[in-house]
């Protein structure tokens, strides 16, 4: 996106250099990155940086008002309510698609959003192999908001654990060794010192909860949920059963909130009117398709990784639908050929991290990923066998 930048990346890069970044990356943990690492970062312009986050501040103002929780309450299914529920949920995940408009030049266009964790700590861990095996240009970091590496993990810290002891403090996970983003949990524990858990390893004593550490139970305080609910229902019945543990009134703090994955999501985007959020509609409340369908992609509500989204949408897609409550219709956006590789150019997504504390009125930017992608969607499945695609992050001129 900074085109004497990516020339002169594009012309030193060597396949060896790649080669002993990746090396290196899976040294501290081997074997839990299962996902493709992309060869190159993305390398954001200021103009461009200041579109993303006028955009987030504008869903932001949405978030914060006081009827917020009111707009959403039919968000959560009503067999996924989760007592306790707090005022706000301590992190968001902004998607952009970087598009290409009318005028011919580059802007966001926001593909999704999520009250939920993504990998925060991993992203430390890729910037810090990356900067020992690539020159970084001067004046462009990974962190936002004014953040630095240290205070950056600090507010992990201070938003995860709070004033409890780590040891009263887990990442909660189903099979976590099994998760593609297992390499984000272990960074987590390394930098924050809590342990990871598998839902299956609770214990519920009266409304209380416990682990075993070192073979001592050990009581709960406080849950860094990673736990997503869709995928607890597509596990076997003792699994699901073990799950419902979640759905009682419990003596704990969520980090976030499990109602939070459902508040800020998918279903806030009908809700939205910016000029980087593309139209969004629910399925149930509209009362005539579009004549032209095929400009739309028809995404579930309650689903992620992609699953379940058409993007070629017909009207016989639509009258397909059974539960139309549980769908939206969203104007496709362009994805730009914004990244310059060797062979064909790639399209690139940007995640957005935003960090809310208690107590603030706002949440505020703090790091990012992004996801390279040659294929018709981001996603490994649409990108087998293809290079310069994958995970990655963005370096931001400052």
């Amino acid at each position: 996106m900074i085109p004497p930048l990516r020339k002169k990346f594009n012309k030193d890069f060597t396949i060896e250099k790649y080669g002993n970044f990746l090396v290196d990356l899976n040294e501290a943990h081997p074997g839990t990155i299962e996902f493709r690492v992309a060869e190159t970062p993305v390398f954001v312009p200021k103009e461009f940086t200041k579109k993303l986050l006028d955009a987030c501040e504008s869903i932001i103002d949405v978030i914060v008002d006081p009827k917020f929780k009111e707009l959403t309450k039919n968000a959560i299914p009503g067999n996924l309510q989760v007592p306790g529920e707090n005022d706000h949920s301590h992190f968001i995940a902004f998607d952009f698609g970087v598009c290409i408009n009318e005028k011919k030049e580059y802007e966001p266009q926001l593909i999704e959003m999520q009250g939920f964790p993504s990998l925060f700590a991993y992203e430390v861990v890729l910037d810090d192999i990356f900067r020992k095996h690539f020159p970084v240009p001067p004046g462009f970091e990974a962190y936002l908001g004014g953040h630095t590496r240290e205070s950056y993990i600090q507010a992990l810290k201070e938003i995860i654990a709070k004033d409890e002891k780590p040891e009263n403090v887990i990442l909660l996970e189903i099979f976590p060794e099994k998760q593609k983003t297992r390499i984000d949990f272990h960074a987590t524990k390394d930098y924050l010192g809590i342990s990871i858990v598998c839902l299956t390893e609770l214990i519920k004593e009266g409304n209380k909860l416990y682990y075993l550490k070192d073979g001592k139970k050990t009581v709960i305080k406080r849950i860094y949920n990673r736990v997503i609910f869709d995928d607890l229902q597509q596990q076997p019945a003792d699994v699901q059963e073990k799950g419902k543990i979640l759905f009682e009134e419990l003596d704990v703090e969520w980090v976030p909130h499990p109602n939070w994955f459902y508040r800020i999501s998918k279903y806030t985007m009908p809700f939205i009117k910016h000029p980087y959020v593309p139209p969004t509609y629910f399925l149930n409340e509209l009362k005539q398709a579009p004549s032209d369908l095929e400009n739309y992609v028809l995404k579930p509500l309650f689903s992620f990784a992609g699953q379940g989204v058409v993007i070629d949408v017909t009207q016989k897609d639509i009258d397909a639908v059974k539960d139309p409550e549980n769908w939206i219709l969203q104007h496709k956006v362009q994805y730009a050929d914004a990244i310059v590789t060797p062979d064909i150019p790639a399209k690139c997504e940007i995640r957005l991290f935003y960090f809310w504390k208690d107590g603030t009125a706002r949440p505020v930017p703090a790091n990012n990923l992004a996801r390279l992608s040659k294929g018709k969607m981001i996603g490994v499945r649409y990108n087998k066998d293809k290079e310069w695609v994958g995970g990655s992050f963005c370096l931001f001129e400052k």
